[in-house]
């Protein structure tokens, strides 16, 4: 017989057995429509393809307006286009809060986590909800300004105007164990863009078996020479799910090991707590060469592993399931890149390997039911005795009760992030001055109120970076100011943007208590008026000052500007957007002085022009001068 025959043999038994196994999942009606495929006919129902805008913004975790208008906000994305196909810097799109690296070199810097895969890259994100529950054929994301930041899309199961999910996406939950599925659309790492112009980005997405009125943007805007803007998304989809087209390959790999194509994408919840609950292991009656090796080099050796690949290697031997158990493992954890997987079971598993844990991060985790507040306490009860450092940014499961948890077992907490946590009730906030040794407390965008907040600087003495940017429940930015003088002496960052009502006053007691502030961001600050010499004090008072931002303030005159170049030499970030009283021979000085300067932003800045710009950048080629446009 011909060598060829066996091998048709094998491959014919390669499509069967792939047939039979996308035929367990599939129902009758898909069957039927493989077989019309395969038999070369089209007789396919019409299905016609809907186009619809983002009806309402769900959730986000940052962006650049304030809590009280519309002006930059993440609900610009909401609805019909309001500046596209137009390019440039407009107040009618959704804009992030950063943008580059300039944040990730400022004092308030944060140390990065460890172990965090090379496939996630997201920094940023808002979820939409759309009208019409579809299959997605295509998504078109409008971007007016600096495009290139969407790395990710992604694709609920939850209906969010809807309790009753249709039978298809039921039958999913149930196989996966979980409430709510996320399925990636597109993925791609970072990439720069050339020119800030407006643009229609349409990726390529995968098909998924489950309709979906609900997609989340992810961002990175590490690339960007300035912040982007997005004017509007766009999904189109259709009510009845796609079959195979005579184009389309007739066996899809990704069908072949569903397990990996989840861990490949990240959002397979049920396999991750799989991994994290594996106790059968192979009966190997050596360990090869491994035990020949030190303890410590193969714990070296495997912390250099991602979570997901450490629990999978815990299945090979038990030697190597010792060595991935081991607490020492999980000194720092961090569970963001796996945020649509975690919920209560997955810290369960996890519960006998944190015991010594230190730094955890659980950002953007747990939301729409997946972690409780039962399951997070008793975590904690278990985990936190060692803690410094807890990340809990836009965990909207948290309550009153959680912080309580977290005071009473953390007593080593030393780095709080609750950033965007929007649903932690303005009173829950006065447990966290009973964790005396704060030395970081990230507020942003919650809402935290004064007296609460009175109570932490008073007991929270340690404090070195604080931020309160869009806190909007606190009435008298002055007392709190006044307090942090009295009280904080040992803070070096300060994040005001946006509070609504500091005065001179204010700024005059923060200057004189705080004299090791390196950073002050006061944008949007609409009551600090120049005229008042608030400005010349910060300079005189703030020698150590590297970052400064007054953004949008525009009575900040050449005379602030001299003193900042005359008192502050060691200043490397300056932002003066939007000041009409300003002058080129005032940055000159500046510019001279500061050697240390890389970042200066003079966008909307009446006097400086573009052939100002030009000029500055010819002789000063190390400072990243910004001047943005409206066209």
């Amino acid at each position: 017989m011909s060598p060829v025959f066996p091998m048709l043999t094998v491959l014919s038994m390669f499509y069967y057995m792939c047939l039979r196994r996308r035929a367990r999942t599939a129902t009758r009606g898909e069957m039927n429509s493989r077989r019309a495929i395969e038999s070369n006919t089209r007789a396919l129902p019409i299905n016609v393809e809907i186009v619809q805008y983002a009806k309402e913004v769900l959730d986000f975790s940052s962006h650049y307006g304030s809590e009280n208008s519309m002006s930059y906000t993440m609900w610009n994305l909401a609805g019909i286009p309001n500046v596209y196909p137009s390019s440039g810097d407009f107040t009618q799109t959704a804009v992030f809060r950063t943008y580059g690296t300039w944040w990730d070199r400022c004092p308030s810097a944060r140390l990065p986590f460890k172990r965090t895969p090379p496939t996630f890259c997201s920094q940023d994100y808002v979820e939409l909800a759309f009208e019409e529950p579809v299959y997605p054929t295509a998504v078109h994301i409008l971007e007016t300004y600096h495009p290139g930041a969407v790395v990710r899309i992604l694709a609920c199961s939850a209906n969010p105007y809807s309790q009753n999910p249709p039978a298809e996406v039921r039958r999913l939950l149930q196989a996966s164990h979980s409430a709510v599925r996320w399925e990636i659309l597109w993925s791609e790492a970072p990439t720069k863009v050339n020119g800030p112009q407006a643009r229609q980005f349409t990726p390529c997405i995968k098909q998924i078996n489950f309709p979906t009125n609900l997609i989340r943007l992810e961002v990175n805007s590490s690339l960007l020479d300035y912040y982007t803007e997005l004017d509007a998304v766009v999904l189109h989809g259709v009510k009845e799910r796609p079959v195979l087209s005579l184009k389309t390959s007739m066996i899809d790999m990704n069908d072949i090991d569903e397990d990996e194509d989840e861990e490949k994408y990240g959002c397979g919840m049920d396999t991750l707590n799989k991994q994290f609950s594996i106790v059968t292991l192979r009966e190997w009656p050596t360990n090869g060469y491994f035990d020949k090796l030190p303890y410590e080099l193969i714990q070296l050796i495997l912390s250099h592993l991602t979570v997901p690949d450490l629990c999978r290697l815990a299945q090979t031997c038990k030697l190597l399931y010792q060595h991935c158990c081991d607490p020492l493992q999980y000194i720092h954890l961090s569970l963001q890149p796996y945020w649509a997987r975690i919920n209560d079971t997955s810290l369960e598993y996890l519960q006998s390997r944190c015991t010594l844990i230190q730094w955890l991060n659980l950002s953007w985790t747990g939301n729409r039911g997946a972690i409780s507040v039962s399951g997070f306490s008793r975590f904690l009860k278990v985990c936190g005795s060692e803690l410094v450092r807890l990340e809990l940014s836009c965990g909207h499961f948290l309550n009153e009760a959680c912080l309580e948890v977290i005071t009473e077992m953390c007593p080593n907490l030393q780095e709080l992030n609750l950033s965007s946590c929007d649903k932690i009730p303005p009173q829950a906030f006065n447990h966290i001055a009973k964790v005396g040794s704060l030395k970081r407390l990230i507020l942003y965008r919650t809402k935290v109120e004064q007296t609460a907040l009175l109570s932490i600087l008073n007991f929270c003495s340690e404090l070195q970076h604080l931020s309160l940017g869009s806190c909007v429940m606190i009435e008298d930015y002055d007392l709190i100011a006044s307090m942090m003088g009295a009280k904080c002496k040992k803070l070096r960052s300060l994040d005001l943007w946006r509070c609504k009502n500091i005065t001179e006053s204010g700024i005059a007691e923060l200057a004189s208590g705080c004299q090791l502030l390196e950073e002050l961001d006061l944008g949007w600050c609409p009551t600090l008026q120049s005229s008042t010499g608030c400005f010349i004090n910060l300079a005189r008072k703030l020698p150590n000052l590297q970052k400064l931002f007054l953004t949008a303030n525009r009575s900040v005159c050449d005379t602030d500007i001299e003193e900042l170049a005359a008192n502050c030499t060691r200043l490397r970030q300056l932002d003066i957007l939007g000041t009409r009283m300003v002058s080129p021979a005032s940055l000159r000085k500046l510019l001279e002085s500061c050697k240390d300067l890389s970042l200066l932003d003079v966008s909307f800045c009446s006097q400086i022009d573009n052939r100002v710009v030009l000029e500055l950048n010819a002789n000063f080629p190390n400072v990243f001068i910004k001047k943005s446009f409206t066209q």
